[in-house]
């Protein structure tokens, strides 16, 4: 299998429906979005997926996008990109949450939503990517090199 696969109008629908479904969030991205084997999803300009990389070994394009492995999880662009549109599952933060989110820390949320499956965090106007919600529980995917350092 090719390292980077660019997805056609059909399979790029097919991810706008998951936003749509999971964030509420119906928009028309004008972008080329590609996978890899990794099932990441990245985005580039659309004048990029007409060259041809077929001699090349490429496992990432552009800006990561999402994870695509189980559902939906938008990278922290990503909640970036569609937070200001999204219409549920965004989950407000104070400040002092929003610093143990940027540490890598997991958050203890109050349900009053009816959130499910990979919610926004949101702290005042700064999208700061998502997380899984269950049972109470925001689980953390910033990556370590993401984090910010715990002084």
């Amino acid at each position: 299998m090719p390292e980077l696969k660019f997805l056609n109008s059909k399979e790029t629908k097919e991810i706008m429906k998951l936003i749509e479904e999971q964030w509420g969030v119906k928009l028309k991205l004008d972008y080329a979005f590609a996978k890899n084997s990794k099932n990441r999803v990245f985005i580039v300009n659309k004048d990029f997926s007409k060259l041809d990389f077929s001699k090349l070994r490429i496992n990432s394009v552009g800006m990561y996008f999402c994870d695509l492995e189980k559902g939906i999880r938008l990278s922290i662009e990503g909640s970036q990109i569609i937070g200001p549109e999204a219409t549920k599952n965004v989950v407000e933060v104070n400040e002092e949450q929003a610093k143990k989110w940027m540490k890598g820390e997991d958050l203890e949320i109050e349900d009053k939503n009816n959130y499910s499956g990979f919610v926004i965090i949101k702290h005042e106007s700064y999208f700061l990517g998502t997380g899984k919600f269950k049972d109470g529980r925001i689980l953390n995917y910033v990556s370590k090199s993401r984090r910010v350092n715990a002084h």
